[in-house]
């Protein structure tokens, strides 16, 4: 089975059982446009800049400017859950496209169990949300060796635990952090990954290389 998804927001399955080929897809999955939702940002923040099969291979994870989005391969009729990331962010999309921020192509990862998953943010932050069926599990964590903005102790492993680090609650209204500092813009985290079968994901931010047991 082969994904891949196109600047407008679709996503295509592919199976290459039935032809090597890659011409057309056995489905496609978008969600429709609501009437008079459209501006000149929304193809851009629809562009989905990743996508993760779970391990099981029915749930693909999607990630676009503003959400990250889980759906069922056998329900092509929308995501199944959308979890907002960047929602605070839509009023000021044009600044964001002003220093091509908007153009950020933020990664997003599942864990091995398919119970959890996470994408980053701005001010070196990403984001944890559980996906199982009726949870409400989420956090905001920083990427740092000293988070500033924090007031916790930091381990001296280079392996650290979720709980150490402070949800920050309220960010996705206000866009500003847990103690009421504006988010910043230039530094980004773009890379993350889960490991496959241990609860830890390893983070990209700036040029450090960021390790965390889930």
């Amino acid at each position: 089975m082969l994904v891949y998804s196109s600047s407008k927001g679709s996503i295509r399955l592919i199976d290459l059982r039935q032809s090597a080929l890659c011409d057309s897809h056995s489905k496609l999955f978008e969600e429709p446009e609501a009437a008079g939702s459209k501006s000149f940002f929304t193809e851009i923040i629809a562009s989905v800049s990743d996508i993760k099969f779970a391990k099981e291979g029915r749930y693909l994870l999607s990630r676009d400017y503003v959400t990250l989005k889980l759906w069922d391969i056998n329900m092509d009729s929308g995501p199944v859950s959308t979890f907002q990331v960047h929602e605070h962010l839509k009023p000021k999309l044009c600044d964001l496209y002003e220093n091509d921020s908007i153009f950020d192509k933020f990664e997003c990862c599942i864990s091995g169990n398919g119970l959890r998953a996470a994408t980053g943010s701005y001010s070196n932050m990403f984001r944890v949300f559980g996906v199982s069926p009726g949870s409400t599990e989420t956090a905001s964590l920083e990427a740092s060796r000293n988070p500033t903005r924090r007031h916790v102790p930091v381990p001296s492993s280079p392996f650290k635990a979720l709980s150490c680090v402070v949800s920050r609650a309220g960010s996705e209204s206000t866009g500003v952090d847990g103690n009421s500092n504006a988010l910043d813009y230039t530094t980004k985290l773009l890379h993350l990954a889960w490991h496959p079968s241990e609860n830890s994901i390893a983070c990209a931010a700036g040029n450090n290389l960021y390790m965390y047991y889930a």
